[in-house]
């Protein structure tokens, strides 16, 4: 079975992936977009209103709320925190691979899942923090 980041890199339009400076935008809360990320090499910090709420690094992959959300809006902004290689994947190929691969849909619910846990277990943390 090949990873979700693997997938994306099969399915993608380009055949060289896309390259991003540290500190560069990658892309900005309430952008309109219709593409998702695998992440290649380096590291990418996810954040909302300037708060850094998680860091994605090689392997995950980031930006399917555009994909599967109609109004395709960002809910977050990511940004390149190292030089980093991306896969790009359109709508049209994100659907073509979840048709076509199944697990690949699978593991993209998975990640995204794990990322909802992960900023829960953060959140109840910070608030049990909060009142010690």
């Amino acid at each position: 079975m090949l990873s979700p980041v693997k997938t994306i890199e099969i399915f993608q339009t380009s055949p060289e992936p896309k390259s991003v400076k540290a500190g560069e935008v990658i892309f900005a809360l309430g952008e309109i977009e219709s593409v998702m990320y695998g992440l290649l090499e380096g590291e990418v910090e996810i954040s909302v209103n300037g708060k850094v709420l998680e860091t994605i690094y090689q392997g995950d992959v980031f930006g399917e709320g555009a994909l599967v959300h109609s109004d395709r809006k960002r809910a977050s902004s990511a940004i390149a925190k190292t030089d980093c290689k991306l896969a790009v994947l359109e709508h049209k190929n994100f659907m073509f691979a979840v048709q076509q691969t199944p697990m690949f849909a699978l593991e993209i619910m998975r990640s995204y899942s794990d990322r909802i846990r992960r900023l829960r277990q953060s959140t109840a943390q910070n608030q049990i923090n909060v009142h010690l």
